[in-house]
């Protein structure tokens, strides 16, 4: 074996290594695994740059100019180089001192040489208000730019002292580590703030562009306990912070939309939680109304009557699709109460992906009449009738003489469905031309049953029934385009689609807008199918059985 002297380098060490390795009948994978790992090319170049630092310690070289930068801003030898007839060389180099990179190694080289490495910061202030006493002062520096600094502040009641009220997660306040809930701000670059309203200090802080100088008490006890949360809701509502006169701060208020899925990542305040929309690229957590403030405050205005009925989960019936009578019991509309009401605020969610084994997921489908519903499930089966299967709807009626039983319906005598329907057998029906019709339990779990992806259209009221643990519905809502809905729809029932959205779109997870029968069709196909292959959404309660 070649002798490895004190002077060789690692680099040369390494390839001496990698020659002297033979594969040997005992270890030969190991070996072989070995030589590779020594042969790898990003390895040989760690190696190298080894030695060249163990080589830069041992000479310690000194630089030649401590300003070669400018070597490329020396005017005089530009004009020098261009008065005089140039050689190829000199218009090279003219030209590679005036490029951008070779500025910016010339700088790097000063930057070295010059030992330039701390950041320049201005002075600290070197007055101490003399009131402060044995209270310890923090002076914390940030950087801020044109977003918010992540923090809300409240006058103290009994001290008067101005605090730090919250702390936004992701926000420049919350990055820098320094600026705690429980706080007392004093100055803000150098201008006291003991005497200013919190609206005040909130604009000079929001005016505030580049370095920030906060003067601060320091809390008795920092929270550095907050961890982020894990509990993601679906927003039910819609919200805009800059429309809340009781928000804090409208700019620290995080706008949402019905049905957006939100990370709650702070909890601490009863009121106001913290919360970062899901998908957004913005790191920095914003305020969103607590579930119990959001409830306190439609208590009250259903109290004052400034909001309908409808905020209730009694919602009115939309127009059928259908000439059906529907029999379910339903009593009389009365004047909401606001004690009883059932908000529509927030639904705790998680998601959800089927296992292998797994029954599928039940698709349900509703839309008003322009929707033709009916067709694109007809047109869903003709293509995949074995991964796709209809719930079989019973029927009092007289069998035709093409109909099949079982196939087309299950036809039972009028006195069995009555009896079914009082043992809640059926999840809808209804009667048409003195016939009963409905669809029961047992015709969904049968399809399910054969691992088949059960697709059921039903009326909107349904859904509260349908959407459990058990079937764990994915809804999508068909909607009409908008030139369609007018030639289709007559005009009574026009507003169909917008009001079965008004009161039952907070539980659908998907709107299919129907342009064409094609287009639709395509379009459903690839929801279902990422029903199947992605994790979806699914309220927290129905894994939690």
């Amino acid at each position: 074996m070649p002798i490895v002297s004190a002077s060789t380098g690692l680099h040369e060490t390494l390839a001496l290594l990698t020659s002297q390795l033979h594969p040997d009948t005992n270890h030969k994978e190991d070996l072989v695994f070995l030589k590779d790992v020594f042969s790898e090319k990003s390895l040989s170049y760690i190696m190298k740059i080894h030695d060249k630092l163990k080589e830069f310690e041992k000479h310690s070289p000194t630089p030649v100019l401590h300003s070669a930068s400018c070597l490329a801003e020396d005017v005089s030898l530009a004009e020098e180089l261009q008065n005089k007839p140039l050689e190829e060389d000199e218009r090279e180099l003219l030209h590679l001192l005036s490029t951008p990179h070779i500025k910016a190694v010339l700088s790097a080289h000063d930057t070295v040489a010059q030992k330039n490495f701390d950041p320049v910061l201005p002075p600290l202030p070197e007055d101490v208000d003399n009131d402060l006493k044995e209270e310890s002062v923090k002076i914390v520096r940030l950087v801020k730019n044109k977003e918010p600094l992540g923090a809300t502040i409240r006058r103290d009641e009994a001290t008067g002292a101005v605090i730090v009220a919250r702390i936004m997660r992701g926000g420049a306040a919350d990055r820098s580590g320094l600026v705690h809930v429980g706080d007392e701000l004093r100055e803000v670059n150098g201008n006291l703030v003991t005497h200013k309203r919190p609206d005040e200090i909130s604009q000079i802080l929001s005016q505030s562009q580049g370095s920030i100088t906060l003067k601060i008490i320091p809390a008795v006890a920092e929270d550095d306990r907050m961890k982020e949360s894990r509990v993601y809701l679906r927003a039910l509502f819609d919200y805009t912070p800059y429309e809340d006169k009781a928000t804090p701060c409208q700019e620290a208020g995080l706008p949402f939309k019905r049905r957006d899925i939100l990370q709650v990542v702070s909890q601490d305040d009863a009121t106001w939680w913290q919360a970062k929309r899901v998908g957004d690229c913005s790191l920095r957590a914003a305020l969103i109304p607590s579930t119990q403030f959001q409830e306190r405050r439609l208590r009250y205005r259903m109290k004052m009557g400034s909001i309908p009925a409808m905020i209730s989960s009694k919602a009115p019936t939309c127009i059928l699709r259908r000439n059906l009578r529907l029999k379910k019991d339903r009593q009389e509309p009365k004047t909401p109460d606001a004690n009883q009401a059932d908000f529509r605020i927030y639904e705790e969610v998680t998601q959800y992906l089927p296992r292998p084994g797994d029954r599928p997921r039940l698709i349900v489908l509703i839309g008003s009449v322009g929707a033709r519903i009916s067709e694109l499930k007809q047109q869903l089966i003709a293509e995949n009738p074995r991964r796709y299967g209809l719930a079989v709807p019973h029927t009092t009626r007289a069998r035709k003489c093409h109909e099949r039983e079982g196939i087309e319906y299950h036809f039972i005598t009028r006195a069995a469905f009555e009896s079914d329907i009082h043992n809640g057998k059926f999840i809808e029906y209804g009667e048409y031309k003195d016939n009963l019709y409905g669809t029961s339990l047992e015709s969904i779990h049968k399809v399910l049953s054969q691992n088949k992806v059960c697709l059921m259209d039903v009326q909107p009221e349904v859904l509260k029934t349908l959407r459990t643990a058990e079937f764990k519905p994915f809804i999508i809502f068909v909607k009409p385009h908008v030139t369609e809905k007018l030639q289709l729809i007559p005009p009574p029932l026009c507003s169909s689609a917008e009001r079965m959205d008004e009161c039952y779109g907070h539980w659908v997870d998907y709107i299919l807008v129907k342009e064409d029968p094609a287009s639709a069709l395509a379009e459903l196909q690839l929801v279902l199918d990422r029903v199947q292959l992605e994790p979806q959404w699914v309220p927290a309660s129905w894994l939690r059985l």
